[in-house]
């Protein structure tokens, strides 16, 4: 267990659209994609039969069609095959299939045999691969869910009265949290954020989402500090222990910065060799 410094670094947004039918979640997302990257560097991975289609007229941005059964492995496949492609921006549309249409989780857990209970165990960690697989893409993903009305039965003069309490997303709870801006739609298409850890739209007046929404995350994406500037502080550090403060710091870049990490330390150990030689060398002379 280490202690360090909080340090902003760039990122890639992570971010769900959800609302009823026809709140126009495509269609935000694609105006919220293309603020973020060019049309051609845009995937929608479509659950939804061919409604990705629709908007063609927006640009020329990427289809991948999903066809069922829609399990979580088919889904991290398709993420992997548009990262493969050189997308930038990935439209997950829709998630909710995932959950529960056929082949996702609950159409998986209904026919598996067996304790419900225990059956779980078994569904839990291919959902949790899923949303792994999302977090951890080095791509920007926006996941569009599905929306279904939430009740609770409250007590009012002695009867059970079904009482709504608001909009309940099709997908695993929890799901939500993992994402970085949550947008909820609604049938005027006019979203609000009820989740925003980037501070850019929370507590805002709902509206319209524009490609501007996209611009503003972006710029905040890249706001953080870029690898190319921890591989300059690596590149000057001074000691092995300045090295290991600098992978200690930055646990996301590890992959890109442990090779040229050890180069570094290799280097300085050389350094510390041929000095102490040039030392001893010198002593053994005086004498």
């Amino acid at each position: 267990m280490d202690l360090r410094k909080a340090q902003r670094k760039q990122a890639k947004i992570k971010l769900a659209l959800q609302g009823p039918s026809g709140s126009g979640k495509t269609y935000s997302a694609l105006l919220l994609a293309s603020g973020i990257t060019d049309y051609s560097k845009i995937v929608v991975i479509d659950s939804e039969n061919h409604s990705a289609d629709l908007y063609a007229h927006l640009g020329e941005y990427n289809v991948l069609q999903l066809s069922k059964p829609f399990t979580p492995e088919r889904y991290i496949t398709a993420i992997e095959t548009c990262e493969e492609a050189g997308m930038e921006v990935i439209i997950i549309d829709s998630a909710s299939h995932l959950w529960n249409e056929t082949g996702g989780i609950l159409d998986i857990h209904s026919n598996m045999a067996g304790n419900s209970f225990q059956n779980w165990s078994k569904l839990t960690p291919r959902f949790n691969s899923f949303v792994q697989k999302v977090l951890e893409s080095d791509c920007h993903i926006i996941s569009t869910l599905r929306t279904k009305q939430d009740y609770v039965l409250s007590d009012k003069n002695g009867k059970m009265v079904p009482e709504k309490v608001g909009l309940k997303s099709i997908i695993r709870d929890g799901y939500d949290f993992e994402m970085t801006i949550v947008f909820d739609l609604d049938i005027k298409h006019n979203a609000v954020a009820s989740k925003d850890r980037t501070g850019l739209f929370m507590d805002k007046p709902e509206a319209v989402i524009t490609q501007n929404y996209g611009k503003r995350i972006l710029k905040w994406c890249n706001s953080g500090i870029t690898v190319d500037e921890v591989k300059q502080q690596i590149q000057k550090s001074t000691s092995v222990v300045e090295l290991r403060d600098i992978l200690k710091t930055y646990p996301e870049y590890r992959n890109e910065i442990e090779a040229l990490a050890i180069k570094r330390k290799e280097a300085l150990n050389a350094e510390i060799i041929n000095a102490t030689k040039i030392g001893t060398n010198g002593t053994g002379a005086s004498k």
